[in-house]
Order: C-alpha cells, then sequence, then structure tokens
C-alpha cells in the first residue's frame, strides 16, 4: 500500500493527485454496502491506471437515519476498508443535503426522516422562495441556531455527526488513508442557496430565484432592515422566477433593483448569511477533526450562465454576490483560508463556446476569476471538480490551466 510518507514525497515534487468520485449510491439508501466484488474490479483497475483515490459521499441520510445520535457506519467501514486494501486514499465527503433533484442525481437519498418529520410541523425549516414553495433538500440556514431538533440546532447536528465520524473512522484517520474531509454546505453539498432546483421546474439558462421567504429568515431580514432604519423594506418582489431571463425583471434588468440601495442592502445581507453559515460549519469541522492529518474542503458551484450579463443573475440568487465591480467569490475565499480549507471549484472543463449563447455563460471568465483567488493571502489552493467525458478529454482541457493555476489535486465526478 502506498503510506503516507510515500504519498507525501510526490506531492513535495509538485505531483497533481488524480480522483475518482465514486457512485452516489455506493451505499443503499438503506445503509447497505452491495456489490463489493464488482467494485473491487473497479477500484484495482483504477489504481492499475494511476489514480490515487476516490471521493465519495457519506450521507448523513444513511448514517443518521434512525434517530438523533444513532449513528450506524457499518456499511461505510467496510467500504473504507475495501478501498484502502485497493491501495486508494479517501476523499470522504459530509454530506448534510439530500441526493435526488440534481443534474447527475441517480439515486434519491433523502435527509433523515426525523428531521423531515419535524418539517411537518414546522415547515420553515426548509428553504423557502417567495411563491412559498419548500425546498427539502438541506434545512435553511435560517434554522442554522435555532434549537428545534430535540433541543439541538442545525449546526450542532452537523458538529455531532463530524465528531461521530471522526471517532468511529479513526483507523482510517491515523493511517492517513482519509487525506480530505469535503464539508458539505448546501444544495448538492455546496456552499450555495437552492436557488434553481430540477424539482421545483427550473430549467437551464433559468435565473433562478431567492431562497429566504421562510419564517427564520424573513424575521432576520427584518431585524436587519429596521437596525439599518429603514423598516419599511421587505424581501424582493420584482426578481421574477426561476425560468425568466434577467432583463425580463424589475430586480435584474439595466438600472434595476439590485443596483438600488435597497437592493444593495439585501443582496449584502443574503449573501452574509450564507458565508456565516460556511464559516459556521467549517469552524465545527475544524473543533470535530483537530490533530488529524486531513485537509478540509469545501465545494462553491461555478454558476457560469448570465456571468456576462450586467446583473450576474443566477451568481447572485444562489448567494454570490458577483458583479463587474464586485468580487463575489473573494470573501469565500477568505473565510476558507481562516479554516486552513480548500476551495473545490467546478466547471473548469466547460468553454465559453460550447454554451448556448442566449445563456450568455461565461465559464472560462469565471474561472479565471476564481484563478485569481490563488494569488494574495485569501486561499492556499483551488482544486478541480470536473465531470468525466468520453475518452477522457475532460483531462486533457484541464490541463490547459495547468501551467497558470495553482492546483493540487484533480476529481473527476462521475
Amino acid at each position: 500500500m502506498q503510506g503516507a510518507s510515500k504519498y507525501d514525497e510526490k506531492l513535495l515534487r509538485n505531483y497533481v493527485p488524480l480522483y475518482v468520485m465514486l457512485p452516489l449510491g455506493v451505499i443503499t439508501a438503506d445503509n447497505v454496502f452491495e456489490g463489493e466484488e464488482k467494485l473491487e474490479k473497479q477500484l484495482k483497475d483504477l489504481r492499475a491506471v494511476g489514480i490515487d483515490g476516490v471521493m465519495v459521499d457519506v450521507w448523513w441520510g444513511i448514517i443518521e437515519a434512525k434517530g438523533p445520535k444513532q449513528y450506524d457506519w457499518s456499511a461505510y467501514r467496510s467500504l473504507f476498508k475495501l478501498v484502502s486494501e485497493c491501495d486508494l486514499k479517501i476523499q470522504a465527503i459530509m454530506s448534510f443535503h439530500q441526493c435526488g433533484g440534481n443534474i447527475g442525481d441517480v439515486v434519491d437519498i433523502p435527509i433523515p426522516q426525523w428531521v423531515r418529520d419535524i418539517g411537518e410541523t414546522d415547515p420553515d425549516i426548509f428553504y423557502t422562495n417567495r411563491s412559498g414553495n419548500r425546498n427539502k433538500e438541506y434545512l435553511s440556514l435560517g434554522v442554522d441556531h435555532q434549537h428545534l431538533f430535540g433541543g439541538r440546532s442545525a449546526i450542532e447536528m452537523y458538529s455531532d455527526y463530524m465528531k461521530s465520524f471522526r471517532e468511529n473512522m479513526a483507523d482510517f484517520l491515523e493511517a492517513g488513508q482519509i487525506i480530505d474531509i469535503e464539508v458539505g454546505c448546501g444544495a448538492a453539498g455546496e456552499l450555495r442557496y437552492p436557488s434553481y432546483p430540477e424539482t421545483q421546474g427550473w430549467v437551464f439558462p433559468g435565473i433562478g430565484e431567492f431562497q429566504c421567504y421562510d419564517k427564520y429568515l424573513k424575521g432576520e431580514f427584518k431585524e436587519a432592515a429596521k437596525n439599518a432604519g429603514h423598516p419599511e423594506w421587505e424581501l424582493p418582489d420584482d426578481a421574477g422566477t426561476y425560468n425568466d431571463k434577467p432583463d425580463s425583471t424589475e430586480f435584474f434588468k439595466q438600472n434595476g433593483t439590485y443596483l438600488s440601495e435597497k437592493g444593495k442592502f439585501f443582496l449584502t445581507w443574503y449573501s452574509n448569511k450564507l458565508l456565516m453559515h460556511g464559516d459556521d460549519i467549517l469552524d465545527e469541522a475544524n473543533k470535530a477533526f483537530v490533530g488529524c492529518k486531513v485537509k478540509l474542503a469545501t465545494k462553491v458551484s461555478g454558476l457560469h450562465w448570465w456571468y456576462k450579463h450586467h446583473s450576474h443573475a443566477a451568481e447572485l440568487t444562489a448567494g454570490y454576490y458577483n458583479l463587474e465591480d464586485r468580487d463575489g467569490y473573494r470573501p469565500a475565499a477568505r473565510i476558507l483560508s481562516r479554516h486552513h480549507a480548500v476551495m473545490n471549484f467546478t466547471c473548469l472543463e466547460m468553454r465559453d463556446l460550447e454554451q448556448p449563447a442566449e445563456a450568455k455563460s461565461g465559464p472560462q471568465e469565471l474561472v479565471q476569476q476564481a484563478r485569481s483567488l490563488n494569488h494574495g493571502p485569501y486561499l492556499d489552493w483551488l482544486r478541480c471538480l470536473s465531470f468525466l467525458t468520453s475518452k477522457n478529454i475532460v483531462v486533457n482541457k484541464l490541463d490547459e490551466y495547468d501551467a497558470n493555476l495553482r492546483i493540487n489535486m484533480k476529481t473527476l465526478y462521475r
């Protein structure tokens, strides 16, 4: 097996490790490790062609399914044992979101039933759009510090989960088999609001919708507006619906609401709430894994559509307050740097010409903006998360960036 020292030596030689994402349902929703023999062959094949390790979702909805603090890690321990025996490293994702309903999701793993039961009597624990539609993929950050879950807040539940993971996976952590902990912070495991859910009818390249109309976030906004001397301000009512284009809305059109004093106040509040959410979870992750030789990471979504529109509408609804004269990713980079964490960034395999002109997409420009975060004190590393395409085209595309983009790892998605 490749020991920790040998692996570290490779990194010191500017070696860029290559990881592959395991299937979303490698552990079933019933917490069973099925298809072990088939997976073993696949893992050995990966190792034979030089793959260094695998990334795997560790689903909250599976592990704590039976009740509060009733954790069952047995199936994942069997999986990690097999991966280790195949001489591969592990990137473990603390997946506090639902599997199902996002692009590429082929299995259904909801968040724990006992949490959803609380949502039956208090549906405001879930993200809510202006029309009142609830998104049960991930708990609203409005309940981060509300003790609604058997005396615990959402942040406390995430913290307890990570502490239990450390206790039950101590041998893999100490042996250096688990080298990364990616901390889920929102929809699809990304630090963002669930602004473009396919389950509610969103279709690319719709602008998405703001997700802050549950009673908890509504109350926080009203309090913030009052403290700012504007008790009359309300949450946006002119930002359109999921599949609108920016110029069809009063909020995102040329000289729209987003540029007004009220609009700027809202967008600052909305994005800051997301940043504080990520900061709080990463703070708990650092406490849970203190002393472990692992790198923390958080995934940031590459929202490239409408990037070339003056409003950057899709980014704004997701919580990234990014405009031509305002860098919406640098604040997130500062937080990650404070926690010595990696930014896992998506869309590096995309090209502008591959996108429909009507979407005004700018994946290449977005990557360059993210790349700029590597210069200065804000971010130690930027990591590629990219979708594996036929004939490994994606690897060739990523290599185009390598000469100038400081990358410490590539992970190829399913």
